[in-house]
């Protein structure tokens, strides 16, 4: 992968702060179209950060069900083009016919998030429903959002991009950034996926809104709990619902909320009960 750029560049810029003007330099974050290609033949093409590009490629390809485990993957390399960077990968023979098929279906190339799809019902297409029994405490949780602010090397340099992250009890956190959300999501997926790790047993971390797709994708992996900084769509919270994943968005320094299936979050005892903060609307319809 030899002449990839850097992730981040310099750009001299005139500030104005306080009603003083200055010269001044800003690190920003770079970007790059990046072609996902099978056999030879590309199939989608993403602006993306041009780091951690072969967990990237894996993260992708297993999303979108083009691959069930890494391996399938049988050689990856990263070339470096005028426009661009190629990620070309070659499939075990038993995928690339149903890769082939899928490609005729494909009206133009992917952009991010649900770009590209040929249907509405593919976008709405079925989940499989988690079935993950891990419960983790929710100050483990808390400290783990706090240790991935201080992993994300490229965010603390540039303020600019999203990460993601896998939280196991007992294992390293694993962090991936990216300038999309879908991206560094995948960039995740593919490198807990390298490392062998087990979805069902931890916590995925995101640093932006929670949309359907990131909803997909999670459920994709197997993850029972995805935890979010920011605001989740209503879809987003019945898409989860449905496919069995603990939802929790809005972290700050102080807590999060639940959305959906709260028994896998261990809530500190107060005063010699649980204090479960978070409960579905239905649970307190089936209260009723």
């Amino acid at each position: 992968m030899s002449g990839v750029p850097s992730p981040v560049a310099h750009a001299p810029a005139t500030s104005w702060r306080g009603n003083v003007q200055a010269e001044s330099e800003r690190a920003l974050p770079e970007e790059v179209a990046v072609a996902l290609s099978y056999d030879r033949e590309t199939f989608a093409v993403m602006m993306a950060s041009p780091a951690d590009l072969q967990d990237f490629a894996i993260g992708f390809s297993l999303s979108e069900g083009i691959i069930g485990k890494a391996d399938d993957i049988t050689h990856f390399e990263a070339i470096v083009v005028d426009e661009g960077i190629e990620c070309r990968m070659t499939l075990g023979p038993q995928l690339r016919e149903s890769l082939q098929a899928r490609r005729r279906r494909i009206a133009g190339p992917v952009g991010c998030g649900l770009c590209g799809l040929d249907s509405l019902k593919e976008a709405s297409r079925p989940l499989p429903t988690v079935q993950a029994t891990t419960q983790i405490s929710a100050t483990a949780i808390a400290d783990a959002f706090k240790s991935m602010a201080r992993q994300q090397l490229l965010n603390n340099e540039t303020r600019a991009v999203h990460a993601a992250a896998f939280f196991a009890p007992g294992k390293a956190l694993l962090v991936r950034e990216d300038i999309g959300r879908h991206n560094a999501l995948d960039k995740l997926i593919g490198a807990a996926a390298l490392r062998g790790d087990d979805a069902a047993t931890g916590v995925l971390l995101l640093t932006s809104r929670v949309s359907l797709d990131l909803i997909q994708k999670a459920a994709i992996f197997g993850a029972g709990i995805l935890a979010a900084i920011s605001v989740p769509t209503a879809r987003a919270v019945r898409e989860a619902q449905a496919a069995g994943i603990t939802l929790i968005a809005v972290a700050r320094d102080d807590g999060f909320e639940v959305f959906t299936h709260p028994a896998r979050i261990l809530f500190p005892e107060q005063k010699g009960t649980v204090k479960w903060l978070a409960r579905t609307l239905q649970d307190i319809v089936d209260e009723t």
